[in-house]
C-alpha cells in the first residue's frame, strides 16, 4: 500500500483559477499517514493534481476543461515532479517533456526548441506575457504548463511551436509553512520559504521567497538571485473573488557561451567540460524584474464568468558577452574571441477579460467564450560592440588556454540604439459544443491589431528616425473530439499563429523589415488520449507544423529581406503521466522530430540548403523519470534521457552527439515535518553536449552533479 505524503497531499487541493460561484472539488483527502489506494487517490471535480498527473486546465482553451477533451497536446510538469527531481530552471524541467530541446540562450536567458521551432519570447504566467530574456526560477512554481503548436487565439502572436505557461502559487488559505535548505556541488546554497494561511474567512495570505549562490560545473561561472513573492486573495462575496500579486526578482551570473568547433565537431569537450573560452570578468548578465498582478473573477446573475487579469511587469535586463567568435583552426592554436554587450530594459501592460457562458441549444451543450486584450509595451535596445587592446573586433587566443582577461573597450557603432513601443489589441470568440457524450466541436477566432514603432537614436542628425508597421491579423482554430469510452478520445486540430517582422524580442525595426510580411505557422495534428485510470494518462500524437515567410537577405538590396524562407516538422509523440500502480509513478515520452530546411534559406555558400536539419533538433528523443515508494519513509526517483545526434545549426555542418544520461532521486520522511532529499543529476558521470547557439557557442553539460536538501514543514 502506498502512504500519503505530504507532496501528494499539496497535489490534491485545487489547482488553477476558477471562477467564482463555480462548483468547488468534491476531492478525498485521508488523513496523512493514513494508507490509500488507486481509487482514492483520484480526483474528481475541477482542476485536479495529484503526483505527476494534472488532469484539466483553462490555460489550453481559457475555459476550465479535461485534458482528455482538450484537442490539442499539452504537458504538464508538476509542483511535486519539479520538487523530486530537483530542478530550479525551466531549461532544466523541460527535459524530460517529449519533443522539447533546450536552447543555450546565449548563456543569459531561458530559450527553447519547440517542435523544431526556437523562441526566447513565449514564455506566460498564469496565461499572461512574460517575454523578457531572462532565466526565471521555480521558487513560486505550481506547475509548468507546456502547450504545443500554434495557438494564437489563446495567446496571441508567436507561439510557433507552443508555449510555457507557469501556474503560480497562490494564497488559497492551505496552511502551510515550509523551509528549504539546499546544497552541493560546487558551493550551491539554497533557501527558499513558502509560507501561507488565513487571514480572516474571506482573505488569504501566502509568501514565497528564495536566495540562492552557487558555483557551477563550469570554470568562473557564479549565480547569484534572490526574490520574493506575496499573495493576498480576498473573497469579496459569494460570486466575487480578488487576487493579488507582486514579485520582486533579481538574477545575475556569468554568461557562458561554451566552447567552440573544430573539424565539425565540439572542440575537445570531453576534456573541457569546465574550460572558460574568453573573458568571466566582463562577461555579465543581470535582472531585475517587478511584477504587479490583479486578478478579478465574478459570476453575474446571467451565468457568465468574468475573468480578468491586470499585469504590470518592469524588467531591467542587461548582458555582456565575451565569447568564442570562430572555431578553433586546423592546427589548433588559435581561436577568435570577440564581445559585445546589450541593454535592454522593457516595460509591459496588459489586460486580458473573459467572459464565459454555458447553455444549451437542443442537444448542444456549449461554452461560449468570448473576450479581449489590450497592451502596451516599451523600451529600449542599445547594443555595444566590444573593442580589443589591438584595435579590433576579435582577440586570437590559445585554445589550449582559452581563458583571457585582455581588456575590451565596449562602444555603439553599428549596432542597434533604439526606442521602441508597441500597441496592441485583440477580440476572440470561441465556442466549444458537445453532441452527446461521444463528439465534441470547438471553433474560434482572433483578431489581432499590432502598431509597432522604433525609433533609430543613431540615425545621421540630431532628430531620430521612426520606422513604423501596421499589422491586422486572423487566427482561427478549430478541433474535434471523439470519445467512443469516457477515457478514451481521439481528436484532430488545426491552428494557425503569426510573428509579425519584428522578430520574437520587436526590439527595433529596420526599413527592411518594416516592408516585410509576419511569420506564419500552421499546424495540422491528431491525437489519442486514454486514461488508464483515474491516476494515470497516456497520450499520443502526429503532427505536420509548418512555418512560413522567414526571412533571409536579399542579395541585391543590402538591409532588405526576401521572404521565401520555409521549414515543415513532422513528427509523432508519446506521453505518459501519472501513477502506474499505487507505489510506481512515471512522466515522460518519446518523440520523433522531423524538422527540415523546405526552401529559400541563404546562398549554397551559406550552407543553408533545403533538406538540411533544424539546429538542435534530434530525430529520436526519450525521456522517463520513474519514482518508487519503497516504504512509507523511502522512495527512490530514477530518471533516463536519451537523443539521438543533432546539428548546432541549420547549415549541418557542426555535428552534437546524441544524449545517454540517468538521474538518482532518494527520498526519505525523517518525521511528519521533515522530509530530505539527495539528488544526483548524470548518475554514471558521461559526458555530453547539453545544448548549443549556433556553431561555435556549444555547452557541454554537466557532469555527475550531487546536490542536498531538507524540508521542514512547521
Amino acid at each position: 500500500m502506498l502512504r500519503r505524503r505530504d507532496g501528494q497531499a499539496v497535489g490534491l487541493l485545487l489547482a488553477g483559477t476558477f471562477a467564482a460561484g463555480t462548483a468547488q472539488a468534491q476531492i478525498a483527502t485521508p488523513a496523512i499517514g493514513s494508507a490509500v489506494t488507486l481509487d482514492q487517490l483520484s480526483v474528481e471535480g475541477a482542476g485536479g493534481t495529484v503526483g505527476y498527473l494534472t488532469n484539466r486546465t483553462r490555460s489550453a482553451t481559457k475555459t476550465d476543461t479535461p485534458l482528455i477533451d482538450t484537442p490539442q497536446s499539452v504537458t504538464v510538469v508538476t509542483q511535486q515532479q519539479i520538487r523530486d527531481q530537483g530542478f530550479q530552471s525551466i531549461n532544466e524541467a523541460i527535459r524530460y517533456v517529449p519533443g522539447i530541446i533546450p536552447h543555450q540562450g546565449e548563456g543569459n536567458r531561458d530559450d527553447l526548441v519547440i517542435r523544431g521551432q526556437r523562441s526566447n519570447a513565449d514564455f506566460y504566467v498564469n496565461g499572461v506575457r512574460d517575454d523578457v530574456q531572462y532565466f526565471r526560477d521555480l521558487y513560486n512554481t505550481q506547475r509548468i504548463e507546456v502547450l504545443k503548436g500554434p495557438n494564437a487565439l489563446v495567446f496571441g502572436r508567436g507561439g510557433g511551436g507552443g508555449v510555457i505557461n507557469r501556474v503560480l502559487k497562490e494564497a488559497d488559505g492551505t496552511p502551510i509553512r515550509e523551509v528549504l535548505a539546499q546544497g552541493g556541488q560546487f558551493w550551491n546554497k539554497r533557501v527558499a520559504l513558502d509560507v501561507g494561511d488565513r487571514v480572516s474567512d474571506s482573505v488569504f495570505f501566502r509568501m514565497n521567497g528564495v536566495f540562492e549562490d552557487t558555483g557551477t560545473y563550469r570554470d568562473f561561472v557564479d549565480i547569484r538571485r534572490y526574490g520574493f513573492n506575496p499573495t493576498m486573495t480576498f473573497l469579496l462575496g459569494p460570486a466575487t473573488t480578488l487576487k493579488l500579486s507582486y514579485e520582486y526578482f533579481h538574477d545575475e551570473r556569468n554568461t557562458d557561451r561554451g566552447i567552440p568547433s573544430q573539424f565539425g565537431r565540439p572542440y575537445n569537450y570531453r576534456r573541457n567540460t569546465a574550460t572558460y573560452f574568453g573573458n568571466p570578468d566582463l562577461s555579465v548578465a543581470r535582472i531585475d524584474a517587478n511584477i504587479a498582478t490583479a486578478t478579478l473573477d465574478h459570476r453575474f446573475d446571467s451565468g457568465v464568468d468574468l475573468h480578468s487579469t491586470l499585469r504590470f511587469a518592469d524588467y531591467q535586463k542587461f548582458y555582456s558577452n565575451v565569447y568564442p567568435g570562430g572555431a578553433v583552426n586546423a592546427a589548433g592554436t588559435s581561436v577568435n574571441i570577440t564581445a559585445y554587450n546589450n541593454d535592454t530594459p522593457r516595460t509591459n501592460y496588459f489586460s486580458q477579460n473573459d467572459f464565459t457562458y454555458k447553455f444549451d441549444t437542443g442537444p448542444l451543450k456549449h461554452t461560449l467564450l468570448a473576450g479581449f486584450e489590450l497592451g502596451y509595451q516599451e523600451g529600449r535596445a542599445f547594443r555595444e560592440e566590444g573593442f580589443f587592446a589591438n584595435g579590433g573586433l576579435t582577440l586570437a587566443v590559445n585554445p589550449r588556454f582559452p581563458t583571457t582577461r585582455a581588456p575590451v573597450s565596449f562602444r555603439n557603432t553599428t549596432g542597434a540604439n533604439t526606442r521602441y513601443d508597441l500597441g496592441l489589441a485583440a477580440v476572440y470568440a470561441q465556442d466549444q459544443i458537445e453532441i452527446g457524450p461521444h463528439l465534441q466541436f470547438i471553433g474560434g477566432l482572433r483578431y489581432d491589431h499590432f502598431d509597432f514603432k522604433a525609433d533609430n537614436l543613431n540615425a545621421t542628425g540630431s532628430t531620430p528616425v521612426r520606422t513604423t508597421r501596421i499589422d491586422n491579423l486572423l487566427s482561427p482554430r478549430a478541433g474535434v473530439v471523439v470519445k467512443p469510452l469516457d477515457n478514451l478520445a481521439f481528436y484532430g486540430s488545426y491552428s494557425v499563429s503569426y510573428l509579425p517582422s519584428a522578430g520574437d524580442q520587436f526590439s527595433s525595426l529596420a526599413p527592411g523589415l518594416a516592408i516585410s510580411q509576419p511569420e506564419r505557422f500552421e499546424n495540422g495534428e491528431i491525437g489519442v488520449k486514454l486514461d488508464v485510470s483515474p491516476v494515470l494518462q497516456l497520450t499520443g500524437a502526429l503532427y505536420n507544423l509548418d512555418r512560413f515567410n522567414q526571412r533571409l537577405a536579399d542579395p541585391n538590396r543590402a538591409g532588405f529581406f526576401l521572404a521565401t524562407g520555409q521549414t515543415n516538422t513532422q513528427g509523432a509523440e508519446i506521453g505518459a503521466n501519472g501513477y502506474v500502480t499505487e507505489w510506481w509513478q512515471v512522466a515522460g515520452g518519446y518523440a520523433f522530430t522531423d524538422a527540415t530546411i523546405v526552401s529559400g534559406f541563404g546562398t549554397a555558400a551559406q550552407g543553408v540548403r533545403p533538406g538540411n536539419r533544424v539546429g538542435l533538433v534530434p530525430f529520436n528523443a526519450f525521456t522517463l523519470w520513474n519514482k518508487f515508494d519503497v516504504t512509507p519513509q523511502f522512495s527512490f526517483g530514477v530518471g533516463y534521457i536519451q537523443t539521438g545526434h543533432t546539428f548546432a545549426s541549420a547549415d549541418d555542418t557542426v555535428r552534437l552527439p546524441g544524449i545517454t544520461r540517468f538521474d538518482l532521486g532518494l527520498f526519505y520522511r525523517v518525521n511528519e515535518f521533515v522530509r530530505a532529499q539527495v539528488n544526483i543529476e548524470n548518475l554514471f558521470d558521461r559526458r555530453y553536449i547539453a545544448t548549443a547557439d549556433g556553431n561555435n557557442n556549444i555547452t557541454p553539460g554537466a557532469p555527475r552533479l550531487v546536490r542536498f536538501q531538507v524540508v521542514a514543514n512547521f
